[in-house]
């Protein structure tokens, strides 16, 4: 937001962990970059110098406090990093990224979970967790038999995922894929670990555009679209585990509300 004439010596500074570091570094960045003007040594040539905006905490009016708060392996690069992880599962960068796909995952299940609830239930009026056993569903099922073809189906998805996360798009060939003759909807359109795009799974072009024929994703809708679903997933997370509580208690969510 100030313009500089930065020599190199300066620029190289800006790398360094007191300039690029916690929220404080970046407030004492802003304060002494505002209307500075270093003349160029070496080039002529102007920068523009920003300062970061500071990462939100995810303890509402407490802007830092150690790696408790404020961890220092969460930079704010993630969607939705608030700097919450107490328990300091993200050290690992591998691990940091195992967890945020698994994050994500659980969280699409979610969203998809809590709307089945909601739909099943006012459309047949049986609650979410006698659903499968009903003998009035349209396909009854022992807790055997569900817990069975959930293992085999889920499985065989899951551990193909598992490959994907350390050999990305290595399942995205037409032997994996046998029910497609063309390995392209399966392959990644964003080059992002999770969101795949593409005309398959963005058939309504949310972030991206087609250009003949061709899918190309919109990086700043994407951005945008990620961290509104990571809000909705944890969201939607949340929700589950009350609705477990309630049926633990033979409630159900409509029932809660009154409905």
């Amino acid at each position: 937001m100030a313009v500089a004439a930065t020599s190199t010596p300066v620029l190289n500074g800006l790398r360094s962990p007191f300039l690029s570091g916690g929220k404080r570094s970046q407030s004492l960045l802003l304060s002494s970059t505002i209307g500075a003007r270093v003349r160029a040594v070496s080039s002529p040539r102007r920068f523009i110098v920003t300062a970061a905006a500071p990462k939100k905490s995810w303890i509402p009016a407490v802007k830092g406090g150690g790696n408790f708060i404020d961890p220092e392996w969460l930079d704010g690069s993630l969607p939705g990093d608030y700097g919450f992880d107490p328990l300091g599962l993200g050290k690992d960068p591998a691990f940091l990224k195992w967890y945020r796909e698994a994050e994500l995952i659980h969280g699409r299940w979610a969203m998809a979970a809590v709307v089945g609830i909601f739909v099943g239930q006012a459309w047949s009026g049986i609650p979410w967790f006698e659903a499968g056993a009903d003998p009035g569903a349209i396909a009854p099922f022992s807790f055997g038999s569900l817990l069975g073809t959930q293992l085999i189906l889920m499985g065989w998805v899951e551990s193909k995922r598992w490959v994907d996360f350390f050999n990305p798009e290595s399942q995205s060939v037409e032997w994996a894929t046998p029910w497609s003759r063309t390995a392209e909807n399966f392959a990644n359109a964003t080059g992002d670990q999770g969101y795949p795009g593409g005309k398959f799974f963005d058939p309504l072009s949310l972030a991206g555009n087609i250009q003949n024929g061709v899918y190309i994703p919109d990086v700043e809708k994407l951005e945008r679209l990620k961290l509104a679903e990571i809000k909705h997933a944890r969201l939607a997370m949340v929700a589950m585990l009350i609705f477990y509580f309630e049926a633990g208690q033979g409630k159900t969510p409509l029932g809660a509300l009154g409905l």
